[in-house]
């Protein structure tokens, strides 16, 4: 592994700013890491035992949980993109390798302090909220083993599968993030209206997430040009053009392939719920 070093801040900067940012080839490791290994995780038993003012330290005693969830988060940068647009809202990414999630957090702590002092504002309200980027953290886990132990029903709002790993190989395709196996605990963790955002350059990949997720009852598929009339545009760019995979996949001139799913009630739970009114 590299050595974990902080870099200079990019651009011009005044004699007050610090010049804080890192640089990524400090941080650099393998670009896939297998999710079966045995890694050295430090996890909670479960979500109500998860201090959550330790990651958003601004958001103290305000009993805010993370809404938005970043699986695989990379370096970053849909969180960052994400974060002024929704200052009130808690955003976590979730990140399996060591050296990447190091960059995530000296990047979110860079710009926590080069923002020292300033306040954000929520769209729908005039009432302040802590400084830019807050709102936003990092954490490192296995999200195919533990999501569960850190989101709990019905937590979440928007979860985002960005360029993940496409497993080529056949026998590695259980490997994947969008799979049958793990579309329950998706589902579980994403509240009912919530929506599911993946993306990626391969389009053998594209299909498969797209088919497992249409066979998975508690999801429908949603069309980009709804969730645009539904005010979710800002979110459907970031998605396409903030993470250093899709930037990449736009300098060689490649296709994205975006999905996006709903999550919906379940026709058991409405069913029942007809019965009790009719009752």
């Amino acid at each position: 592994m590299g050595k974990r070093k902080r870099g200079e801040q990019s651009g011009e900067s005044s004699q007050n700013q610090p010049r804080l940012l890192p640089q990524k080839r400090f941080y650099r490791q393998r670009a896939h890491a297998n999710p079966f290994s045995d890694h050295q995780f430090d996890y909670p038993p479960e979500p109500a035992q998860l201090d959550w003012d330790v990651h958003y330290p601004a958001f103290k005693g305000s009993g805010k949980v993370p809404e938005f969830a970043d699986i695989g988060c990379g370096f970053g940068g849909l969180l960052i993109a994400l974060a002024p647009l929704f200052p009130d809202v808690l955003m976590l990414g979730m990140e399996i390798r060591v050296q990447v999630t190091d960059y995530v957090e000296d990047r979110i702590s860079a710009l926590r302090l080069s923002n020292a002092g300033k306040t954000s504002e929520a769209e729908s309200s005039s009432t302040p909220t802590p400084g830019p980027y807050q709102n936003v953290a990092v954490v490192r886990g296995n999200a195919m083993k533990f999501l569960p132990n850190y989101m709990k029903k019905g937590q979440l709002s928007k979860m985002f599968f960005l360029f993940p790993d496409p497993h080529f190989k056949q026998r590695k395709h259980k490997a994947r993030i969008i799979s049958p196996t793990l579309l329950a605990e998706y589902a579980y963790a994403l509240r009912p209206g919530g929506v599911l955002y993946t993306i990626t350059d391969v389009k053998d990949l594209h299909e498969w997430m797209v088919q497992h997720l249409e066979a998975f009852p508690l999801f429908e598929r949603v069309s980009e040009e709804q969730l645009r009339e539904e005010g979710h545009g800002p979110v459907l760019d970031a998605v396409r053009t903030s993470t250093e995979e899709g930037q990449k996949v736009e300098r060689n001139q490649g296709d994205k392939f975006m999905a996006c799913f709903r999550r919906i009630e379940s026709r058991r739970t409405g069913e029942l719920g007809a019965n009790r009114d009719n009752a």
